[in-house]
């Protein structure tokens, strides 16, 4: 039979830079033919070749609910008969925005855009403006979109700023970025120490999803918090993975730490291209028309995006809805912890709430560095006999999964199997 993927692909790559319009999609990591996905149900796509997988991505997160769930289906319906696109205020997106707020009780403000990238962008110079400083601490192994000056990897020393990780972003764009090792704290000390009366902000993951699934130990959030605290420097939590992911108020919830900007995305559009960033009444008003610090977008706020978001935090916002989440993901990691031990690979894994991550080592690594030490060759044997087996994760050792409400015991239950069968084989 002729693969329509490879067909596609084929296509793709004529008029598509890589044939993806989003890199990891184009199995560089891991080798083969992407995917092309025709339907989606539930728990499950299909490919072109019309096979079934078990869906451990959800669109990078945003599909809680599973795919296709009726009450978002039908509130999509409903706002696309209303009309696509105004330019203009709704009252629905006053109802998405204190949806929001009730549920993070750090905001009281939120501006709506389109995408996590320019949340985190947008927020970033928020902090700059509302503190009149210009450098930035992020941390390696935490992605916060494309934006040029988070595009960085650390300088040759502490003292020394980031160098661009991508071409087309000029040195001295990121000169005013420092790159940390996460869950370092005597590095974080004495970053605040030579460069604490400059620092804007600090931009972290609090639960990393894009090193695959690392969490800050909860002595490291807190002393990000104090010394943001005692150098007068905002604390940015970036919670487009996390945010009513891993539970109802996010990895601010899960480890009782405060930030003074939140950025959010994927689970508050469910599925459609909607983002978010907030954070105090007094730094938001600094945002253009009330303040002198500019952002602005087209499709923010978008109505059938916002109708979304409104009904997929509806149904998340029900009672047990993450009690029985975090239960399901956590019977998936047990499980393939189980049937990695009964085979004798070295195997750890992690999950909060309904995001989780695993790794083929024995302990769970703490930083970006200690993850890039895992076999890539045994990853991709792992990933690619899944797939065959009807199971699809993420094409990159270094990206988080996802289980949706829709996954059933039996979805659960086959995975697992597969994983011992791949584990017995390899």
């Amino acid at each position: 039979m002729t693969d329509q993927n490879d067909l596609l692909f084929e296509r793709a790559r004529a008029v598509i830079p890589g044939g993806v319009n989003s890199p990891v999609r184009a199995f560089k990591a891991v080798g083969g033919t992407p995917r092309f996905i025709q339907r989606a149900q539930g728990a499950y796509f299909w490919d072109a070749n019309d096979k079934r997988y078990i869906d451990y991505i959800g669109s990078w997160g945003p599909m809680i609910l599973g795919h296709g769930h009726p009450a978002v289906v039908e509130a999509v319906q409903k706002a696309v008969l209303e009309g696509f696109s105004y330019g203009a205020p709704t009252e629905r997106e006053i109802e998405l925005a204190e949806a929001i707020l009730a549920l993070v009780p750090s905001m009281e403000m939120v501006r709506l855009v389109s995408s996590g990238t320019e949340a985190a962008m947008s927020a970033l110079r928020l902090a700059r403006g509302a503190t009149g400083r210009k450098t930035i601490v992020k941390f390696e192994g935490c992605y916060h979109g494309h934006a040029d000056a988070l595009l960085v990897k650390a300088g040759s020393g502490l003292a020394t700023f980031g160098n661009p990780t991508s071409a087309g972003v000029p040195p001295e764009v990121v000169q005013h970025t420092l790159v940390l090792e996460y869950n370092n704290l005597q590095q974080l000390e004495e970053a605040f120490a030579l460069h604490g009366k400059d620092i804007a902000c600090l931009m972290i993951e609090a639960i990393a999803g894009n090193m695959n699934f690392v969490r800050a130990t909860p002595a490291f959030a807190k002393r990000c918090r104090e010394l943001c605290t005692q150098h007068g420097a905002l604390l940015i939590f970036d919670e487009v993975m996390t945010g009513f992911r891993v539970g109802l108020h996010g990895a601010q919830g899960v480890l009782g730490i405060t930030p003074d900007l939140t950025v959010l995305g994927k689970v508050i559009g469910g599925g459609m291209p909607l983002a978010a960033f907030g954070g105090p009444r007094a730094i938001m008003e600094q945002l253009a028309p009330l303040g002198p610090v500019y952002q602005a977008g087209t499709l923010s706020g978008n109505p059938v995006a916002t109708a979304c978001g409104l009904a997929t935090l509806k149904e998340i916002s029900k009672p047990g809805f993450y009690e029985a989440l975090a239960k399901k993901t956590r019977t998936l990691v047990d499980g393939l912890k189980a049937a990695a031990a009964a085979e004798g690979q070295p195997f750890n894994a992690d999950s909060e709430g309904g995001m989780f991550g695993f790794f083929l080592m024995n302990e769970l690594p703490q930083n970006y560095a200690t993850v890039m030490t895992t076999d890539n060759a045994q990853f991709n044997a792992l990933f690619h006999g899944l797939l065959d087996r009807g199971v699809y994760i993420a094409p990159a050792l270094y990206e988080a999964g996802f289980v949706s409400a829709a996954h059933s015991e039996d979805d659960i239950a086959a995975t697992i199997a597969a994983a011992r069968d791949i584990f017995r084989k390899r």
